[in-house]
């Protein structure tokens, strides 16, 4: 019997094991608010109940996903093929249903399983051996690799030739013996710049493994010694030929002739062209080094020059910058003129280049310039790599710029590509559609049938990203327990690498509390003070994340034994929290319009009041009482003494009476809530009025006074943000949000703003009457109730 990975359900938090087999579900919301879907032309296909099957372990079905592939004639431009095979021709699969192997299998195409097919002929111990050094070889050239060439762009041109330091141009290999005479011949050598030249040149042409080499011979690096010693005496030609011949000889990027070449280029960059500049910028990108001061000398010269840039010039030199992770500010207006003069004549691949750039120096673009950018690849895009597309996508989610052609065009092309594409590739892919907060299920489901095999290629920076977009979006695959029991079981692989990176540990834990989902060992390991302060270190703003995180383990987990959030530790970021909605939030027309009416309808200040109920969620809610008959009911007095009045008509919560509450809770719970599941289900514990951590979630004193035979109503005035782009799907922060206040009682009461906003405008009996259906619905009190 084949096995199921499968993250077990439990109301507290749980550990990711591994059952027998069971059916798979459908996801409950793959199929829900298909409707809701930006620009949904297309109709979604119905998921029905399958058997996900593991691979027994060192089975590998190894497949070209290319092979499949339909090419259309004449679209396709010349780097594409280059481009589609760096994103991966081979990748690990488990599709396959088949006996288990003692051996890797290896293919290059997928036969589907035929009852009639004939067995194949048993492999001779030869041929296995030849199949496990095929394999190893193919682990060794890794397919998903992030650090795929970016320089695909500079084949499109001839021009780029004199642009750029080539290491793939085809030289006549220098026998063994010859290099050997040079090295010998060193030492008599009386150090002419010509011959000099001519040594390193010939020695560039030196098998791979005989340049490795070179570092630790002593009489290369009296080479080395003698160039340095000439440097003054070369040309500029002669001294790029030298700095060209470095990149094939591996010359180590802190070696002292690259030191004595760095200085030298520095003192003449001003008597070079602009061609010369950019090669030699180009020969210290391929070695590796960190050049500042060049390149802030190219920079400068390019700006007093700009009027006579070629088109490969310029595509060159954004490369440049972004490879220098430098945003010379004086040249941005410069850039994008640039950019709208040649926009036509770009090759797609030096648009991916052009946006890749942009991106890694951190360089701003106008929102016009990115929408021209984005119209013309929205009407190329099965032309383009996907290398190419996924940098357009990174600069289309730096600007935060919605383009509604664009990822209607992307959600048609890119489900086909996923499988044959890197993981970082998927990842900014993904994070593209929850950045920009749209959702398309297609795309989703894609990813999520396809990141299974890829898993182990993930950095933890990936999966965090892959959790982060999945839950803000508020998907579940199909496949949802594999995709997320191998996110979760790279997570504790990469646990080492949390220490440096807190953030992403932050970024996980929180995509996973969107959909319900904690696991145990890594909360407790986030919430642990040594973490905390490696959070409270860190150069991002984590502070609101880590008090999310808290809060809602207390809320949602009420058997969870692990580590919390000191309570002055939870106080520091509620005050903090509370400063920002007092500024930005509570103020705002929407919020305030709606405080004010009711207010007026139902009989003062003291029945409204607006603040947050849940601070960790970071937006506001209008909190109204009501008794079971429908009454308002005061609370909200600022005053000590009416305060005091209002105390003496409640029921004190004493400790006891806590308990009392939490066991109420506890005896309530049906036998599969009690199991071992590690989410707890939306519909079917959404409205228990059990308080559990009530008290600890952030809300007021205040707000902890509540009778039981009271209705709490908790208004939500939504705004766009709030839901996924174009449709009324809520995003998962906000559903986590609406989540929580069910199970502390509250009953939620939606103003959303496809309806309050327009209603702004209107007369304020309009508004008032609005209000008074939402707060008094007989539906809405006999369900709270």
């Amino acid at each position: 019997m084949a096995t199921v990975l499968m993250c077990r359900r439990l109301p507290r938090l749980s550990r990711v094991t591994a059952i027998s087999t069971a059916a798979k579900r459908g996801s409950s919301k793959s199929k829900k608010e298909k409707r809701d879907k930006p620009g949904a032309a297309k109709t979604g296909t119905q998921s029905g109940a399958t058997i996900q099957l593991l691979k027994p372990q060192d089975y590998r079905v190894l497949y070209n996903p290319a092979a499949y592939a339909k090419r259309r004639a004449g679209s396709q431009q010349h780097g594409d093929r280059d481009s589609s095979q760096a994103l991966g021709d081979t990748f690990t699969s488990p599709g396959t249903a088949q006996a288990p192997q003692t051996f890797p299998t290896a293919s290059s195409q997928a036969l589907a399983p035929g009852r009639n097919a004939l067995p194949k002929p048993k492999p001779t111990l030869l041929e296995q051996t030849a199949l496990y050094k095929e394999e190893a070889e193919k682990e060794k050239r890794e397919v998903h690799d992030s650090k795929e060439d970016p320089r695909t762009f500079q084949k499109g041109r001839p021009e780029y030739r004199a642009l750029t330091c080539d290491s793939t141009e085809p030289a006549q290999p220098l026998p063994a013996e010859e290099g050997d005479w040079i090295l010998q011949s060193v030492a008599g050598c009386e150090g002419s710049p010509g011959v000099l030249r001519d040594y390193f040149l010939k020695l560039s042409r030196l098998p791979a493994e005989r340049c490795a080499a070179l570092g630790s011979d002593a009489r290369f690096g009296a080479l080395c010694h003698r160039a340095v010693t000439a440097i003054r005496l070369f040309s500029t030609p002669d001294l790029i030929h030298i700095l060209k011949a470095c990149v094939p000889l591996a010359v180590p990027a802190s070696h002292p002739l690259l030191n004595a070449c760095e200085a030298e280029f520095c003192r003449r960059a001003w008597d070079m062209g602009l061609e010369q500049l950019l090669l030699v910028a180009d020969c210290w990108r391929c070695l590796e080094r960190s050049v500042p001061s060049y390149l802030g000398i190219l920079f400068s010269y390019a700006n007093l020059h700009w009027k006579d840039l070629t088109l490969p010039q310029f595509v060159q030199l954004l490369y440049i910058i972004g490879e220098g992770r430098r945003s010379p500010a004086d040249l941005a207006q410069k850039v994008e003129s640039t950019i709208l003069k040649h926009l036509d004549a770009f090759t797609l691949e030096e648009l991916g280049a052009i946006c890749l750039g942009l991106f890694k120096s951190l360089s701003g673009i106008s929102e016009h310039v990115m929408r021209r950018i984005a119209d013309r690849v929205s009407l190329q895009m099965e032309d383009m790599s996907t290398y190419a597309l996924v940098n357009v996508l990174k600069m289309l989610r730096y600007t935060r710029m919605d383009h509604l052609p664009l990822m209607r065009e992307l959600g048609r092309v890119i489900p086909a590509r996923i499988p044959a594409t890197n993981i970082q590739g998927i990842m900014h892919i993904t994070l593209t559609y929850s950045s920009l907060h749209f959702f398309d299920e297609d795309v989703l489901a894609a990813v999520a049938a396809s990141l299974p095999s890829k898993v182990s290629y993930c950095r933890s920076k990936d999966a965090a990203k892959f959790l982060w977009s999945f839950g803000c979006l508020d998907y579940e695959p199909p496949n949802e327990e594999e995709f997320y029991s191998s996110l979760i079981k790279q997570l504790h692989a990469k646990l080492h690498e949390f220490s440096k990176f807190p953030e992403h540990l932050l970024t996980a834990l929180l995509g996973l509390a969107f959909v319900k989902r904690f696991p145990e060992e890594l909360v407790d390991f986030a919430l642990r003070e040594e973490f905390v302060q490696k959070t409270r270190g860190s150069k991002y703003e984590l502070n609101k994340d880590l008090f999310t995180l808290g809060k809602s383990v207390e809320i949602e987990c009420p058997a969870y034994q692990g580590s919390h959030l000191t309570p002055q530790l939870c106080q520091e970021f509620t005050e903090m929290v509370s400063s920002f909605a007092e500024r930005e939030i509570y103020v705002r027309p929407e919020i305030a319009e709606a405080t004010s009416l009711l207010e007026s309808m139902l009989g003062g200040p003291e029945y409204v009041k607006n603040h947050m109920i849940l601070p960790h969620t970071r937006s506001s809610d209008l909190e109204v009482r009501l008794s079971r008959d429908g009454r308002p009911i005061p609370f909200n007095f600022k005053d000590p003494v009416a305060a005091k009045k209002l105390r003496d008509m409640g029921v004190n919560l004493t400790d006891d009476l806590m308990s009392q509450l939490i066991q109420r809770r506890a005896h309530n719970q049906s036998p599969t809530e009690t199991g071992n599941e590690s989410r707890i289900p939306s519909q079917e514990r959404g409205d228990t009025t059990c308080v559990g951590g009530a008290l600890s979630a952030g809300a007021t004193s205040q707000a902890g006074l509540w009778q039981p035979g009271q209705v709490r109503l908790a208004l939500q005035v939504s705004n766009r943000n709030h839901f996924c782009y174009g449709s009324r799907r809520l995003l998962g922060l906000h559903c986590l949000k609406r989540r929580q206040l069910r199970l502390l009682g509250y009953t939620v009461v939606e103003l959303p703003f496809w309806e309050w906003f327009p209603l702004l405008k209107r007369t304020r009996s309009e508004k008032l009457s609005y209000l008074h259906y939402k707060v008094f619905c007989p539906a809405l009190l006999t369900r709270a109730a």
